[in-house]
């Protein structure tokens, strides 16, 4: 078993669609916390992570250049991350397959830990 990181990305619209009234977010959030609560059973999470907030900066180059984004020339925003445990990158898209933000017409972003070298 290897822990994967998934980071979960939206367009500003798509998550205005989610979120966009009470009864949307809260239906969307149950969506959320029954497949966390499932990850959790399976014993595949490994950190809740966090959700992120929609502003930040970015530094870049030699000069560490700060320009405010980090969404500046992508369109969609990385909204937040967890950690979880599977078998192997293939499994672990797997699971990611059924994240509620992949029917909401955001994606999954699956990157393996990365183990330091010995």
């Amino acid at each position: 078993m290897s822990e994967h990181v998934l980071l979960f990305r939206s367009t500003p619209a798509d998550q205005h669609e989610a979120m966009g009234t009470p009864e949307r977010a809260q239906k969307s959030l149950q969506k959320w916390l029954t497949w966390i609560r499932e990850l959790e059973a399976k014993k595949q999470l490994v950190h809740p992570g966090q959700p992120l907030a929609p502003t930040g900066k970015v530094v870049s180059g030699r000069d560490a250049l700060v320009t405010d984004g980090p969404y500046v020339e992508v369109k969609d925003i990385v909204l937040g991350f967890i950690v979880i445990e599977a078998r192997d990158l293939a499994h672990a898209a797997e699971i990611a397959a059924g994240c509620p933000i992949v029917a909401g017409g955001g994606s999954v972003e699956v990157r393996p830990v990365a183990q330091p070298p010995m």
